[in-house]
This record gives structure tokens, C-alpha cells and sequence, in this order.
């Protein structure tokens, strides 16, 4: 029996519980500081909309975690599908749900077609700049690990793996509060209904990866349940930080689809076509493009 390994195994575990509950300890000091603006924040309602949609999201991300129950692993075609699906599926938010509302914001300001055109890709870049700082400072694994080597290498890059989860969560969950921001719920809805829809099988990932490294079921659907709460918190911040002043609706909704476009490029479809599925994860790709496009036009 491998003791070394299994000493290793419970401290990652207490390192586990300790993140979560240090985790909440952070949520909760930080709703206590917000204090009156925290209040006047959850007066508005686009806030209160967008932190609805947020957690919808989260539930979904929470909701995709069960299957680990059963299952503890898929076949890799119907991930790499899953995958060009959650591509898809944020390709056609970041299209019909940030960029077309965007530029039509900014002309609702006065912009003409070339500003607002321009206002918007700049904001784009941006978006994607800080996402690239971001994606350099925090360190992390990218969604598929490839062949695992040792147990303890196996549970570190999976901590990564994790992280990176989270990481791309956060602009999913600016671009549910941006989106609500303008004030148009139906357009928010549908935008939020789109990435709930993809965070489905993206809550499987996180828990099977770490069902996959020796953690339990429990433990590992708790994680993939807490990796999902950086939406609500996300879509929060967007809404009330973006509603506080209709100039900056066209930039934040380009600083949104600018980091989504990053997370589909850098992250999702390289990852979905380096195990040889590539037709698999195009498929997945436009359907989730087509259906997220019919949410987004049918309900707008």
C-alpha cells in the first residue's frame, strides 16, 4: 500500500475543504464590506435580473456534476463533442448577445456605424488582452490532460485544470450581468440560457477530472458544484458596475465578447480537436452556434 500517497491524498483533501470554506468566508466579508452600496446595487433591478441569471448558470454548472454519480468517465468523442458544443454555444452569445447589441448601443448614443463599429472592437481587444493577463498570471491546465503520469503530478494539473474552469467562468458571468444591464431581460435571458445550456457538461468535466485522479464522488461534485459560483458573483458585478452608466453598456458588452472569443480560441476548440475528433467536435460546434443563434433571435 502506498502510504505516501495516501498521506498526499488527504491533505489535497483538507486543502479541499479549506479553499471552500475559506471561499465563503471571502463572499461573505465582501457582502458585509459592499455595506450601503451593496443595497443600492440590489435596488436595480437589471442587477437582481443578472444575478438570477448568474445563478442559473451556477445551477447548471452544479447540475452537470451529477452524472459522476454513474459515470466516472465518457468516451472521448462525446467529450470532445461537448466540447465544440460549449464553442458553439459561446461563439453565437458573443455574436447575437454582446456584439450586435453592442453596436447598436452605441448608435443609440449618438455613435455613427463606423464609431460604434470601432468602439466596440476595441472593447473587444481589450476584453481579450485581460483575459490573456489573466490566463498568464493564474496558473492552470487546459480542459483535456492528455495521459496522466503519477498520481500526485496527476492531482496537481488537475487543481489547474480546476482553476482554469473557473477562470473561463469569469467572463461567462460578466457577459449574463452585461447583457442584463441594457435593460433588455428577454436579450439576457436568452444569453444566460445559452451559457447555462453549455455549462452543463463543462460542470461534468471538473468533477470527473478529479473523480478520475482518486477523489472521491462526493468530494469531487462539491468542487464541481463551487467551481460555477464565480458566475452569480461575475454577473453582479458586470451588471451594477455597466448600469451605473449607459455610456459604458457598447464597452462593456465588447469587454464580454472580447474574453469569451478568448476562452472559444485559446481553450475550448484546441483542446476539442487534440485527441483526433475534430469532425465530432465540429458538428458539436454548430449545433450549439445554431441553437444558441435561435434562442438569441426566436426570443429577441
Amino acid at each position: 500500500m502506498n502510504f505516501p500517497f495516501m498521506i498526499a491524498n488527504s491533505r489535497q483533501k483538507i486543502w479541499l475543504w479549506a479553499i471552500a470554506l475559506a471561499g465563503l468566508g471571502v463572499i461573505l466579508l465582501l457582502v458585509q464590506l459592499l455595506g450601503d452600496w451593496g443595497q443600492a446595487a440590489w435596488g436595480v433591478p437589471q442587477v437582481r435580473d443578472a444575478f438570477w441569471g448568474g445563478s442559473a448558470a451556477a445551477l447548471a454548472t452544479a447540475a452537470g456534476t451529477l452524472p459522476v454519480l454513474f459515470w466516472k468517465q465518457l468516451p472521448d468523442r462525446i467529450m470532445d463533442t461537448l466540447f465544440g458544443f460549449g464553442a458553439g454555444v459561446m461563439l453565437a452569445a458573443s455574436a447575437f448577445s454582446l456584439i450586435v447589441p453592442g453596436i447598436d448601443a452605441a448608435q443609440a448614443q449618438g455613435a455613427s456605424p463606423w464609431g460604434a463599429a470601432s468602439m466596440v472592437g476595441i472593447s473587444i481587444v481589450i476584453g481579450a488582452a485581460l483575459l490573456l493577463a489573466l490566463e498568464r498570471w493564474v496558473p492552470h491546465e487546459h480542459f483535456i490532460k492528455g495521459i496522466e503520469r503519477e498520481n500526485t503530478v496527476a492531482l496537481k494539473r488537475t487543481w489547474l485544470f480546476v482553476f482554469a474552469i473557473a477562470l473561463h467562468n469569469v467572463p461567462e458571468g460578466l457577459a449574463i450581468g452585461v447583457g442584463f444591464a441594457g435593460g433588455d431581460v428577454v436579450s439576457g435571458s436568452a444569453l444566460a440560457t445559452g451559457i447555462a445550456i453549455q455549462d452543463i457538461p463543462e460542470g461534468f468535466v471538473v468533477a470527473m477530472a478529479l473523480a478520475v485522479v482518486g477523489y472521491s464522488r462526493r468530494t469531487a461534485i462539491i468542487i464541481g458544484m463551487a467551481s460555477g459560483l464565480v458566475e452569480p458573483v461575475g454577473a453582479v458585478l458586470g451588471a451594477a458596475i455597466v448600469s451605473s452608466s449607459a455610456a459604458l453598456l457598447p464597452w462593456g458588452l465588447g469587454v464580454a465578447a472580447g474574453a469569451m472569443l478568448f476562452v472559444v480560441s485559446h481553450e475550448i476548440i484546441p483542446e476539442s480537436h487534440r485527441k483526433g475528433h475534430e469532425v465530432f467536435a465540429t458538428s458539436g460546434l454548430i449545433v450549439g452556434f445554431v441553437l444558441m443563434m435561435m434562442l438569441d433571435t426566436a426570443l429577441a
